[in-house]
């Protein structure tokens, strides 16, 4: 197969080449540098991307992974532009470099957020669920909605809802390694709120099961079977680290350093990956305690 990758240098795209390439398929990594052998330029704001028409000719798929970090910063009205530009924005550019081939690749698999879904509380959800409300459930709907012409033009486009994905090398818990490795783990507000998460070993076979099942289309949840509190994650962790985690961060705290985004943090997500399932999907890590002694071990 031959399979085009945006945002291949993150945390999953990396990853994702690594595995495809393993599998013997032919990677080729959208950057948006000059390009090195077996990579093209794109420019996501550009119309098309900044490619010509040929440049996606007679790909067996495409993989979207592009946006620019949630958490990165305060969500002032700058930010959020960049937020949405990083997504719906890239997103409507690579479509539309896809449409503009002669032989359009006749997969895209673009990445999503289970932002969708809003403040779930205790309430359990599933692909089923409508949109949430917020910035965040606001964006990842356009997000979505972004890659509307290409399944209108018959291509398969799968929307990657993903969770917390975990990994030390980056994301969340890479982030969380040292503080808690120092015994300053923290439960953030009253730790009641769910975090629905997956290993990036469960999510990358997810994204290639998914390139492979040719009757699976529309939006699929990449999160574990098993969402846990943030109080049960704090100690799973810090427990794995043989450190205490006895510090709470008063949500009050989080809002005042954080604004608007912290609402975000603070929010409970408690997603099932029903179609997953539904498909015939298997995790390999599908209970928190040995998940993160394997990304710990990774």
């Amino acid at each position: 197969m031959r399979i085009a990758i945006t945002a291949s240098t993150g945390l999953i795209g990396s990853a994702l080449a690594t595995a495809l390439e393993g599998d013997g398929a032919d990677v080729i990594r959208l950057v948006r540098r000059a390009p090195d052998p077996g990579e093209i330029q794109w420019d996501p704001a550009a119309q098309a991307g900044g490619l010509s028409p040929g440049s996606l000719a007679g790909l067996d798929a495409v993989v979207h992974l592009s946006g620019a970090p949630i958490a990165g910063g305060r969500w002032t009205a700058a930010r959020k532009q960049e937020l949405r530009a990083s997504r719906v924005g890239s997103t409507s550019a690579l479509v539309r470099a896809m449409l503009a081939a002669g032989n359009p690749p006749p997969v895209l698999l673009v990445a999503s957020a289970i932002g969708w879904y809003g403040d779930t509380g205790d309430r359990e959800v599933d692909e089923t669920a409508p949109a949430g409300a917020g910035f965040l459930a606001e964006l990842v709907r356009d997000w979505e909605a972004a890659a509307r012409p290409a399944a209108d033009a018959g291509i398969r486009v799968v929307h990657l809802r993903t969770g917390i994905v975990l990994s030390r090398s980056g994301g969340m818990l890479g982030q969380l390694m040292l503080p808690f490795r120092l015994g300053l783990g923290a439960r953030i507000g009253s730790g009641t709120q769910y975090l629905s998460w997956i290993t990036l070993t469960d999510h990358i076979r997810a994204c290639q099961f998914l390139l492979a099942a040719g009757d699976v289309s529309g939006p699929v949840n990449l999160t574990g079977p098993d969402p846990v509190t943030n109080a049960v994650f704090t100690a799973a962790l810090a427990g794995q680290l043989h450190r205490p985690a006895l510090v709470r961060l008063p949500a009050a705290v989080l809002r005042a350093a954080l604004g608007e985004v912290a609402g975000e943090l603070l929010a409970s997500y408690r997603v099932r990956p029903a179609r997953l399932r539904q498909h015939g999907f298997e995790f390999r890590y599908p209970q928190l305690g040995p998940a993160i002694t394997h990304v710990l071990r990774a």
